[in-house]
């Protein structure tokens, strides 16, 4: 079996527009919003009568979606947003930036504050993690050589 390509990252939320608004805001771009239900999503996830309100977005010019989704039924379950690096299972989605000073500088009169600090990696990269909507952390990172 091979992969043909990397489709997208899902992230469930519980404020859909609040997290649309985070990531329209580092420039992804809004594909659309649905609702889904019945017996695809069913059988899908494993939950009967679920039914969900998904929204995908992408960079500009295509690329990899992110596909966050909210859930009418069941409710959902909240994560432990204070989660750090090291906890098991995904634990960042990462996006590339053309000026991270001014994104964080932005992000953090937003609310949204950086998990530790902006690291620099030989003379490539500037990194930070920031603790995004519902405590996701979002790695971003700036190419600098």
């Amino acid at each position: 079996m091979t992969t043909i390509r990397f489709d997208h990252v899902g992230v469930a939320v519980a404020d859909l527009d609040r997290a649309i608004a985070f990531f329209t805001g580092l420039g992804l771009e809004l594909e659309g919003r649905m609702s889904v239900e019945g017996e695809f999503l069913d059988t899908v996830i494993g939950i009967p009568d679920a039914r969900t309100e998904i929204a995908m977005l992408r960079p500009p010019g295509g690329g990899t979606a992110l596909e966050l989704s909210t859930f009418e039924r069941p409710d959902h379950q909240p994560d432990d947003p204070g989660a750090m690096a090291t906890r098991t299972g995904l634990r960042n989605v990462c996006f590339e930036v053309e000026d991270l000073h001014a994104t964080v500088g932005r992000l953090a009169g937003e609310g949204y504050g950086l998990v530790g600090g902006i690291g620099q990696h030989e003379d490539v990269w500037l990194m930070a993690y920031v603790r995004g909507p519902e405590g996701v952390i979002v790695s971003l990172a700036e190419r600098i050589g």
